[in-house]
């Protein structure tokens, strides 16, 4: 009863100067929306979307670079993202991971599909079969192709969920045959909605883009000699005029992970990778210093700055927003709530305790505090909305940077805490002061 009857004082009080109040909801609400949007961004993008799995999963790479420069410039530390075809081809040949996958984009074109009119382009993943089973990705229909396949490789084609929709309506599509490049291929699976984000697996080729439509196995890359459509780095004097030949050479463009259950089984995958480098520089490959690195999920999203400066410095701008709008409110609360202490005082001659008084106050703060915290929320949730039609309108299509920018369960959720306890926060020494202050003085003056 004595909650409701503080709470009809604090809303008469914000309403006898309702300037005051817009402006401290005004400035809340200004506050919280920035951080809200930053740190929407900011945890999506800087998110493991494998966490899981982090202490099991590696990249695999190898410096096999010029002698005389790094790979990179700016980070000269670290050896290139990707590795040799050669390279590739011998330690995926090793028993020692659990899993193991080789990778890399290619064009690809899909037809003959039921109701189908024209051919369509569609981004493909020539990859292994343990790609599926490694990155714990969801099938909505039928699986991934085995081992065997591979080998061949046999006909066989993985597709997207969104790419089953527009094909066959989202019906059950494992088994039926379509043209992927002109050949004929057996749908095996029907991937869920599988995206991670960041696209951990592949962020040199896009680390916020929608996954591939459609997943063939590594051999047909090869086979019918597709080039990458991603990065390819190459250096040297080998000719790469047939495909013979850019297979050959000292070009970087094919993705390798490995899936190593404990320490044992990561200590013997480097060990052999490091009697490889030793055995190509008897050769004359290998002419840098040695460094093969087995670099697990968290630790690659870093090495490879999925996470700009650029957005950590928006994150502490808005933070710092945020900052300045609380100390603003707090000092217009304890003006307003000095303004009141004739009454205050009164109340505390006529028996009321320091607590009550500091309560009665203190509601109003939790009042102005969800106030402007609703008005927060509103605003974020429209400011993600501006960043999503941004990210939509200049971008390509198969960009994801758009989907970030959207509330997701646990998201809400700290935007909610953040919004409310850091208002709350800001009037807990005005309603305190207020309190402290002698009934005395101000029953002289009444």
């Amino acid at each position: 009863m004595r909650i409701g009857y503080y709470l009809r004082l604090a809303l008469k009080s914000l309403a006898r100067t309702p300037g005051l109040t817009a402006l401290m909801m005004c400035a809340i609400g200004f506050g919280i929306a920035a951080c809200i949007v930053m740190l929407t961004i900011y945890h999506a993008m800087s998110g493991n979307p494998i966490w899981w799995k982090n202490n099991v999963l590696y990249a695999v790479t190898m410096d096999t670079w010029a002698p005389r420069a790094p790979f990179d410039s700016d980070r000269p530390a670290l050896p290139p993202p990707q590795l040799t075809y050669r390279d590739a081809s011998y330690l995926f040949q090793s028993a020692i991971p659990q899993r193991k996958v080789m990778m890399y984009p290619i064009k690809g074109v899909l037809s003959g599909a039921p109701g189908q009119r024209h051919p369509a382009p569609v981004l493909t993943r020539a990859t292994t079969a343990d790609f599926f089973a490694m990155f714990d990705v969801s099938f909505e229909y039928g699986g991934a192709w085995d081992a065997a396949a591979d080998r061949g490789p046999d006909p066989v084609v993985v597709i997207s969920h969104e790419e089953n929709e527009r094909l066959f309506g989202g019906a059950d599509s494992v088994g039926h045959s379509i043209l992927w490049n002109g050949h004929p291929f057996r749908i095996v699976g029907v991937m869920g909605g599988w995206w991670p984000k960041p696209r951990f697996y592949d962020v040199i080729n896009g680390a916020f883009d929608k996954p591939e439509d459609v997943y063939v196995p590594f051999g047909w890359g090869p086979a019918l000699q597709q080039l990458p459509v991603g990065m390819v780095a190459c250096w040297g004097d080998t000719s790469h005029d047939t495909y013979a030949g850019f297979l050959g050479g000292e070009c970087s463009w094919i993705q390798m992970w490995v899936e190593l259950p404990n320490a044992a089984s990561r200590d013997r995958m480097l060990a052999l990778m490091n009697a490889y480098a030793v055995s190509q520089r008897k050769s004359g490959r290998f002419r840098r210093p040695l460094d093969n690195r087995l670099t697990r999920v968290s630790q690659w999203l870093a090495e490879q700055g999925v996470v700009t400066n650029d957005s950590r410095l928006l994150l502490r701008l808005a933070f710092a927003f945020l900052a300045v709008s609380l100390i603003n409110t707090a000092g217009i609360l304890l003006a307003k709530f000095l303004r009141a202490a004739p009454t205050a005082g009164v109340r505390r001659a006529l028996g009321a305790t320091r607590v009550q008084i500091f309560l009665q106050y203190l509601i109003e703060v939790a009042a102005l505090s969800l106030a402007g915290s609703g008005l927060g929320l509103a605003l974020g949730a429209l400011g993600l909305r501006a960043m999503h039609w941004l990210y939509a309108i200049n971008t390509v299509d198969n960009s994801g940077y758009q989907e970030l920018t959207h509330f997701d369960p646990a998201g809400l959720a700290w935007a909610l805490a953040l919004a409310f306890l850091s208002t709350f926060a800001a009037g807990l020494y005005p309603a305190w002061r207020i309190g402290r202050l002698p009934p005395a003085t101000y029953l002289k003056s009444q």
